[in-house]
């Protein structure tokens, strides 16, 4: 047992954490004691692929888990849950952005499209199509943040050389490696947009 001249690191800890808990506690029976915030949600109103969806959420929820678990659009895909592989690629207001990286509350009014609202009814859109006519994939998986990728890629005009298009596309990973395929499609996607 360390005297009370020479604390332990130990007993340091201990005594912090009784003091956390000592503070922590009024504030929680505080925010409880708020309806609003007794659920600990917020709402969030999205219009995604057309359609606006008003959601309740906790505010550490990401757009993807918004997506993915609440919502039942599950093409962007949760893959690294980093941002460093893409596949939960969508556009929000035009933009690509990695879905995993972004709090579903910080986009409130935001447009979000996913790869589910890019096809107009059995119409595909030009890069899905492209996609399929030059195979560029194989299992699928990182599928769908790639044509988000790719389609923001040409509304960006980054499609110049296969150079260019390699280094926008650069942020999006194909573990099964159909990288020459996927630039293929690009180009060719964006050759229709001309």
């Amino acid at each position: 047992m360390a005297d009370q001249d020479n604390p332990t690191r130990r007993s340091v800890l201990k005594a912090t954490g009784v003091a956390a808990v000592g503070v922590a506690v009024p504030t929680q029976v505080a925010t409880a004691s708020q309806s609003a915030e007794a659920e600990g949600t917020v709402q969030v109103s999205l219009k995604i692929n057309g359609v606006t969806h008003t959601q309740a959420v906790e505010p550490r929820v990401t757009l993807l888990n918004l997506l993915r678990e609440q919502l039942g659009l599950t093409g962007a895909k949760k893959g690294c849950d980093r941002g460093e592989c893409g596949a939960c690629t969508v556009l929000i207001d035009g933009e690509r952005t990695k879905s995993c990286l972004t709090l579903a509350a910080m986009r409130d009014g935001a447009e979000i499209t996913t790869v589910e609202g890019l096809a107009r009814g059995d119409r595909l859109h030009p890069v899905q199509d492209a996609f399929i006519r030059h195979d560029a994939f194989q299992c699928g998986f990182c599928t769908s943040g790639q044509i988000m990728s790719a389609v923001a890629c040409i509304n960006e005009g980054h499609t110049k050389s296969d150079d260019e298009i390699k280094d926008w596309m650069s942020g999006n990973l194909c573990r099964c490696g159909c990288y020459p395929n996927i630039v293929a499609a690009v180009r060719d996607a964006a050759k229709d947009r001309r």
